[in-house]
């Protein structure tokens, strides 16, 4: 991500100060409220599987909504236009919609406290091991992009030091999970996504205002960068040029398809709010919940890099000292007057915390369980993994801000984003979705179908796009690719070895995969669950039904 422009500092003065300082206050306020509740492990690293799916619905879609998409999508909807929906309408959706009906069935009846325990029990030990360690990694290099995303931001906008940014939210982001534990991340999570909402909301408004309405705005940017800059699918033939780099095989498998899959329903920092449900009905509902905040949020960030573009035509040029990554600290500047700018501060900042939350939340309790006490410390009563639990996350803070200058190094965020997808997630989702639909599938297929899924997508990206074997325009376009490959080569592996080496007896199948009855009963439904209008079916085909309804006014 490339520094912000110099210029772009905010007017903020003591009102919009006090504003933040509220924020902060509440924020800790939570976490020792929900310390109270916190008297197992499974309290802190599950919530004791007791939140209700709307708590754990907005805690879903809050945990996605780091301030790296903010930035990063308002950025891509600067420079690439309309195309940008395609990362919410088909690259979110359809994934949100099948972890909801398909996956967390699975997922909760085995009872598992991880997405890397299910693995355990579905194939063995070593993929269990591999998994573990690729997603520990994988969550603390995306916290660390919160991390240096938010210094530089605050550096820019408020003149804060780097280093006290880092130190701040990081200082703030431990104390509440340490104290309170994933039910402080979940209840912080439901209390940013309103703040980041009544951000956003003005930016939005005021931005399109200050343009002359949609139409306009429309007209304007279909001048300067043509016809398919405002339409969906227009360019992206294949063999045609367009700036996104992508055509439209590569946009429905290697983004629709792969990485949503892969990030969606395999990425513990979103399963994890899921599997904190009260109960599996509730489990299934929170990802559908998700869905719809989910399909509209698109346009609080789409729009704001849209009226961008049109206020500065030369945003992201050599012609302009504005990168795309300024878009919306450039509208803070420019349209918000003091207050409205303190909340806009304060959910900038609401969604740096809430990002690195979730995926420090989700370290803690795989580095706790799936790693510490299953292989190195075994048979310790619950009180030391709950006191280890508190601990490691305070290592996780610290590691994360270590790799916030890994993040340094690239110049757009959401390029590193997806391409640590495609090596992390698409892998393993490529590993739960044969495992969980192939019972034929062997014990030892699951861990070289990681290692081939891995090996391959870096290949692809560090020696084959990066080392000029194949020509690939854009970053974007080159981690498309990356998981195409990454999925096929793990599948493929998986095969052939699942050829060579024994299946896992059908008894130890039961529950985890298609087709096979789960050993529990299932749950009775009380009466709020039994209501129409919370069927998961209903609630998850309207979602698929609204997103591709909302595709037509963009598509032609």
């Amino acid at each position: 991500m490339q520094t912000l422009a110099e210029g772009l500092r905010l007017p903020t003065n003591g009102l919009d100060y006090a504003i933040l300082a509220i924020y902060f206050v509440v924020v800790l306020g939570i976490g020792f409220a929900a310390r109270a509740s916190v008297k197992t492990s499974l309290d802190f690293f599950l919530s004791g599987r007791s939140l209700p799916a709307w708590v754990t619905g907005l805690a879903f879609v809050a945990a996605n909504l780091g301030a790296t998409e903010i930035l990063g999508m308002a950025a891509t909807g600067a420079q690439y236009g309309v195309a940008v929906v395609h990362w919410y309408w088909i690259g979110a959706i359809p994934a949100m919609v099948f972890l909801g009906l398909v996956m967390m069935p699975f997922y909760y009846r085995s009872k598992v406290r991880s997405v890397p325990e299910f693995l355990l029990q579905r194939f063995d030990k070593s993929a269990h091991l591999l998994s573990s360690v690729l997603f520990a990694f994988a969550a603390i290099l995306i916290a660390g992009v919160n991390l240096y995303a938010l210094s530089i931001v605050v550096e820019a906008l408020l003149g804060w030091p780097q280093w006290v940014a880092i130190v701040v939210a990081g200082l703030f982001v431990l104390i509440y999970i340490t104290i309170g534990g994933l039910s402080s991340a979940i209840y912080n999570e439901v209390l940013q996504f309103f703040v980041i909402l009544a951000a956003l909301i003005p930016i939005t408004v005021l931005g399109l205002k200050r343009v002359g309405g949609w139409d306009a705005m429309s007209d304007s940017l279909t001048q300067q960068h043509g016809g398919d800059f405002m339409t969906a699918w227009g360019g992206t033939g294949i063999g045609d040029a367009n700036p996104l780099g992508a055509n439209w095989l590569t946009i429905v498998l290697g983004l629709g398809f792969v990485l949503s899959f892969g990030y969606w329903t395999t990425n513990f920092a979103e399963v994890q709010r899921a599997l904190s449900a009260k109960n599996l009905s509730a489990a299934k509902r929170t990802p559908l919940i998700a869905a719809f905040p989910k399909i509209f949020i698109v346009f609080a960030v789409m729009i704001p890099g849209l009226v961008a573009a049109v206020i500065v035509p030369q945003i992201g040029t050599p012609d302009s000292d504005l990168t795309y990554n300024d878009a919306i600290p450039l509208l803070m500047q420019e349209l918000l007057p003091n207050g409205v700018l303190g909340i806009a501060v304060t959910g900038l900042l609401a969604a740096f915390m809430a990002g690195m939350a979730a995926n420090v939340s989700s370290f803690n309790t795989v580095f706790t369980t799936d790693i510490w006490q299953r292989y190195v410390v075994k048979g310790k009563p619950d009180t030391y993994y709950l006191k280890f639990g508190r601990l490691i996350t305070a290592i996780g803070v610290l590691a994360s801000i270590g790799t916030a200058f890994i993040a340094a190094s690239f110049s757009n965020i959401m390029s590193y984003l997806q391409t640590l997808f495609s090596f992390f997630n698409v892998p393993m989702f490529v590993v739960f979705i044969i495992g969980m639909f192939w019972k034929r599938a062997s014990m030892k297929s699951g861990v070289w179908g990681l290692v081939a899924g891995t090996g391959a997508a870096m290949i692809n990206y560090f020696w084959i796009y990066k080392g000029g074997v194949i020509d690939i325009p854009t970053d974007q376009g080159a981690n498309f690719v990356s998981a195409i490959v990454g999925f096929v080569a793990g599948a493929v592996v998986m095969v052939a070895v699942t050829l060579f080496t024994a299946p896992k007896p059908d008894a130890e199948l039961a529950g985890l995969v298609y087709g096979t009855e789960s050993p529990d009963p299932d749950e009775e439904l009380d009466e709020a669950d039994s209501a129409w209008y919370r069927k998961p079916a209903l609630l998850g085909w309207g979602a698929v039904v609204l997103a591709a309804a909302c595709y037509i006014p963009y598509s032609f």
